[in-house]
């Protein structure tokens, strides 16, 4: 396309491999990696190309992640989601391209704090309903939707929060997409785009299989969440400047 070049494509290509791969190890992380990452590269590639390619995402996980799913604590954050993804669709329709820019910068540094404030909230329905929503809305908006529901699942193990959070992303991600279309987010362009970025999906996620048991997730947040909030502040910046 015209607006998007071949060296975009490939840095992006290489950005949603980052994030497939780190989601096949933790349950998250394609929103808190390569949401951050694309937005450098071209704000087109947000929202919708990212939150399609991690529907796929999400689909191939959880299918090998099936046997430790446990389904109860996921409704009641999907309960949660459905809401949070409304507000998003009314917000996004108000919001100018600066705005967005604005908005974009301002969640993403929200769901960085989230991530080392050091809470831990207990898994429970309440909770559950809470963390849904707001990642249903910070995921519509920015593709990021994996701090705040990731908060309540930071106990436990790690065959579970995979299997929960893919189980979880799957019905956000599909919400996401849906309201992003219907309301007039996604069309041709974007399609264009999920397919672009297709390879670096599908290459990630089969790259996690081979590490899935085997690289610590921990070790490698801290790189993660400085990149989001680098480029979150980059976003704020780029709004206020005239």
């Amino acid at each position: 396309m015209d607006d998007i070049t071949l060296l975009q494509l490939l840095l992006a290509n290489l950005a949603i491999f980052a994030g497939a791969f780190l989601q096949g190890l933790a349950g998250y992380g394609i929103g808190t990696l390569s949401a951050p990452l694309l937005f450098l590269i071209s704000p087109l590639l947000l929202p919708g190309p990212l939150i399609l390619n991690a529907v796929l995402l999400t689909v191939l996980i959880l299918w090998r992640s099936r046997a430790s799913l446990s389904f109860r604590p996921v409704r009641f954050a999907i309960g949660g989601d459905i809401v949070g993804t409304l507000l998003a669709v009314v917000t996004l329709a108000m919001l100018t391209p600066k705005g967005f820019e604005l908005a974009f910068g301002i969640l993403i540094l929200l769901a960085v704090t989230l991530s080392v404030i050091g809470i831990h909230p207990a898994l429970n329905p309440r909770n559950s309903v809470i963390a849904g929503a707001a990642s249903g809305y910070m995921g519509t908006i920015t593709a990021v939707g994996g701090p705040p529901i990731a908060l309540i699942y930071q106990n436990e193990t790690g065959p579970v929060v995979r299997a929960n959070l893919s189980a979880f992303f799957l019905f956000a991600s599909l919400a996401s997409a849906a309201a992003l279309f219907f309301s007039g987010f996604i069309g041709p362009r974007e399609w264009w785009l999920f397919a672009a970025l297709l390879p670096g999906t599908l290459i990630g996620f089969l790259a996690s299989g081979h590490l899935v048991n085997r690289i610590p997730f921990g070790a490698l947040r801290p790189i993660i969440l400085g990149i989001a909030a680098i480029a979150g502040l980059s976003a704020i910046i780029k709004a206020l400047l005239p």
